[in-house]
C-alpha cells in the first residue's frame, strides 16, 4: 500500500480536521469530564499524527493498514492516560506512545506471526469497545463485548493480547532539561481500599491451592509480566504447552475464587 493512498483503513485522509492548539486543550479537558463527543473528535482530530509515524515504517513487511490500527490504539492508550496537569503537549506525549505500540507490534510479529483471523476479531472487539462506551457512557465487559460481535469471551482476550501487549511503566515519553517523564509518572496513585486488600488475599489463597507447575505458569506470565515463548524458553517446554497450562491454570483458579 502506497502512503499516497488517500483511504486507509476506511479513512478518507482528504477529510481528517485539523485542530489548533486551543481546541485540543478545550477537547482534553472535556474528555477528562467523560464526554465521549470530545473524545471523538479528538481521536479524529489526530489521525494525521498517527499516518505520519506509521510513514516512518514504510519499509517494514508488515501491512501498512494493520500499522495504521495498531497507532490507532497507541493514540487511545495515550488519551486515556495523558495527564493535562503536567503541562505537557499531547503530541509530545503521544509520539512516543504511538511508536512505541508500533515498534512492540513489529517485534512481536517477527517471531511469532499473528493471523488475520487473530487480528479480525480484535479489531472487531476494539471497534464495539468504543461503540459500546459512547452508548453506555461507561467502559463496557468483556462480556458485553463477547455479546455485541457474537465471538467467545477467551476468544477476544487472546487476540487484544495479540495485538495490544502492555505497555513498560518505565517507557520515556517525555525529556526536557534532563528531566525524563515516564509513563509511571502518568498513572495515578490511588489509595488503597479495604476491598483490594480482601481480594489480594482471596487471590493469594487460590494461587496457593494451584499446583506447582500451574502457580510457576500464573506467576511469570502475570507477575513477572513473561511472554508465553518466554516462559518456554526457561522452563524448556514448547509455547504450545505453555498456552495449555496457562489456560487450564485460569481455570482453577476461577474455581478456587468462586
Amino acid at each position: 500500500m502506497a502512503m499516497s493512498k488517500v483511504n486507509i483503513c476506511g479513512v478518507n485522509t482528504q477529510e481528517l480536521p485539523l485542530l489548533n492548539s486551543a481546541q485540543k486543550a478545550e477537547l482534553l479537558k472535556r474528555i477528562k469530564d467523560g464526554d465521549n463527543q470530545a473524545r471523538d473528535k479528538f481521536i479524529k482530530g489526530n489521525l494525521r499524527l498517527v499516518l505520519s509515524i506509521v510513514s516512518r515504517f514504510s519499509n517494514s513487511n508488515e501491512n501498512l493498514d494493520d500499522l495504521f490500527q495498531i497507532g490507532c490504539i497507541g493514540m487511545i492508550k495515550a488519551i486515556d492516560n495523558f495527564d493535562i496537569e503536567q503541562g505537557v503537549q499531547f503530541s509530545t506525549y503521544a509520539v512516543p506512545m504511538i511508536t512505541g505500540e508500533i515498534k512492540r507490534f513489529l517485534r512481536d510479529n517477527s517471531s511469532i506471526r499473528v493471523s488475520r483471523s487473530l487480528k479480525d476479531t480484535a479489531y472487531k472487539a476494539i471497534y464495539a469497545k468504543e461503540l459500546l462506551t459512547k452508548e453506555k457512557q461507561k467502559e463496557p465487559t468483556i462480556s458485553e463485548i463477547s455479546e455485541e460481535i457474537g465471538i467467545s469471551k477467551e476468544d477476544i482476550v487472546i487476540a487484544l493480547e495479540a495485538v495490544s501487549p502492555a505497555v513498560s511503566l518505565y517507557e520515556p515519553v517525555f525529556n526536557e532539561g534532563g528531566d525524563t517523564l515516564y509513563v509511571i509518572d502518568q498513572v495515578k496513585d490511588k489509595k488503597t481500599t479495604e476491598d483490594t486488600w480482601v481480594t489480594h488475599i482471596a487471590l493469594c489463597d487460590a494461587l496457593n491451592k494451584l499446583e506447582s507447575r500451574e502457580k510457576q505458569i500464573i506467576k511469570m506470565r502475570f507477575f513477572d509480566y513473561k511472554t508465553q515463548m518466554e516462559i518456554a524458553e526457561e522452563i524448556g517446554i514448547s509455547q504450545a504447552q505453555v498456552s495449555r497450562l496457562e489456560k487450564c491454570a485460569l481455570r482453577n483458579l476461577r474455581k478456587h475464587l468462586t
